[in-house]
């Protein structure tokens, strides 16, 4: 049997929240996946990373992935906008192979500034606690 060649590129409409004095969420609401950003920048990238994370685990875990719905479709409430995320997967599973993995925590407001006030690493502080913890 023929192996079926992987798309190179994806592209799934998202729907971004603005609240006030809250980072603008982002939900791709075919894969039922999201993430945020602190401003529209911010959030863009972060869709493109989460959108690339979760279609790579898909592919990976060999999920049937959906057909994406049509922007037209989307009903979005007055804080809301819909867009389109696309992303390059080829770069996306070459740098799955290098077994690192994206997680998504969620840290009070206050403590997400002061470190990023700091210039703290949250990546590499997240590795070393969980050393810690692992190595008792």
């Amino acid at each position: 049997m023929k192996k079926m060649k992987k798309p190179d590129r994806y592209v799934f409409p998202a729907v971004l929240t603005y609240e006030q004095d809250q980072e603008i969420s982002v939900v791709f609401p075919d894969l039922d996946c999201a993430t945020s950003g602190i401003d529209e920048a911010d959030a863009l990238y972060s869709a493109r990373e989460c959108l690339g994370g979760r279609l790579a685990l898909m592919e990976d875990m060999g999920m049937k992935i959906p057909a994406p719905s049509k922007l037209i479709n989307l009903k979005t409430a007055a804080n809301e906008k819909a867009c389109l995320v696309d992303v390059y997967m080829p770069s996306i599973r070459e740098a799955a192979n290098n077994k690192a993995v994206n997680k998504t925590v969620t840290l009070p407001a206050w403590l997400n500034a002061e470190a990023m006030e700091l210039g703290i690493n949250f990546s590499q502080v997240l590795q070393d606690a969980l050393k810690a913890r692992i190595r008792g």
